[in-house]
């Protein structure tokens, strides 16, 4: 029995993986795109940009930045991002290849916003700017301009789902969900929204798990190593066994804090041939804000705490900065 089970499974993963084209490339695959005359999307900071990025590639600054609200994380006003990036000459619908720091979200965000905007030619080139400058490919200081197009973009209601949605989703057997977050947010240790806690039904793998060493940020901060290579993808057979709970066939929902990290994810299970992803956009920032939303591990935000923190904090600085204005005094 548990073969005839395990068979169909196979099966499922190789009919995805013939049907799907690849979501996540490399440099190889960049410096063709090139060639064919693709666009070439850097979503790295201006200053990061400037100080050297692939030939050729535009910038519209920080993307995550430019295209969202600050306080709400979702996208601005469509009409906002019409003339931002139509004024780059970021057309949706042309062939595009994103990447911008090896592993980082930001390039996984740029799929999802061209696909949200009705892209379908879009590719994340993950190993971004480390692995194009260690191959000895061109880096340019120049800054890059395409002509400007006029845009008048459509929302693909495919890519994502919103609150309400997510909501309806609950108990639905033909509906996964990932929860892209930290075993701390997810069980409601970490609070950022006014509640803490997780989607029901939703099963917990930090996009960091997608990569060779995902403790590799912590290294980096501690010294312990100076290279960010271990951000690079796992092996396509290991990404299949970190997500081999889900269904590649069945509707998956993805979600973090505000979609950034979950637009990685959903990314990676695009790459695997999951034929149905869907990025919840405001995520647990948009869920834990509406209280009637069903939740588990549920745990609130202690206002009253944290403004007493927050109080302690700044008279700590202000007696800091009296004694350190004394000091100068005696010199």
């Amino acid at each position: 029995m548990k073969r005839l089970i395990f068979i169909p499974l196979l099966i499922l993963w190789a009919q995805a993986a013939v049907a799907a084209s690849p979501t996540i490339v490399d440099g190889d695959h960049v410096a063709a795109a090139i060639a064919r005359n693709a666009v070439v999307w850097d979503v790295r900071p201006a200053a990061a940009y400037a100080k050297g990025h692939i030939a050729g590639a535009i910038n519209i600054g920080d993307a995550p930045k430019v295209l969202r609200d600050e306080n709400t994380e979702d996208f601005i006003a469509t009409d906002r991002i019409e003339k931002i990036l139509g004024a780059a000459g970021l057309d949706p619908h042309r062939e595009t290849i994103v990447y911008g720091s090896r592993g980082t979200w930001n390039p996984y965000f740029g799929l999802y916003a061209l696909q949200y905007f009705g892209g379908s030619n879009v590719r994340v080139y993950h190993d971004g700017i480390e692995d194009w400058a260690a191959a000895g490919r061109a880096i340019s200081l120049d800054t890059a301009q395409l002509p400007p197009v006029a845009l008048k973009l459509e929302i693909n209601p495919t890519v994502a789902v919103t609150t309400k949605e997510m909501v309806a989703r609950l108990n639905d057997p033909n509906v996964q969900i990932v929860d892209a977050r930290t075993p701390q947010e997810f069980i409601g240790e970490d609070i950022r929204a006014i509640r803490g806690g997780h989607v029901p039904g939703a099963i917990n793998i930090p996009y960091e798990q997608n990569w060779i060493d995902p403790e590799t940020p912590a290294k980096l901060a501690r010294k312990q190593t100076t290279s960010n290579g271990g951000m690079s993808l796992k092996g396509t057979e290991d990404l299949k066994r970190l997500y081999s709970r889900f269904d590649p066939s069945k509707e998956t929902i993805v979600y973090c804090q505000s979609g950034a990290r979950a637009s990685e994810t959903a990314g990676v299970l695009q790459q695997l041939g999951f034929t149905n992803v869907k990025v919840y956009d405001s995520s647990w920032l948009g869920y834990g804000n509406t209280l009637d939303a069903p939740a588990n591990n549920v745990t609130f935000f202690n206002v009253g705490l944290f403004n007493s923190r927050l109080s302690a904090l700044q008279d700590r600085l202000n007696q800091l900065e009296k004694e350190l204005a004394e000091a100068r005094a005696q010199k």
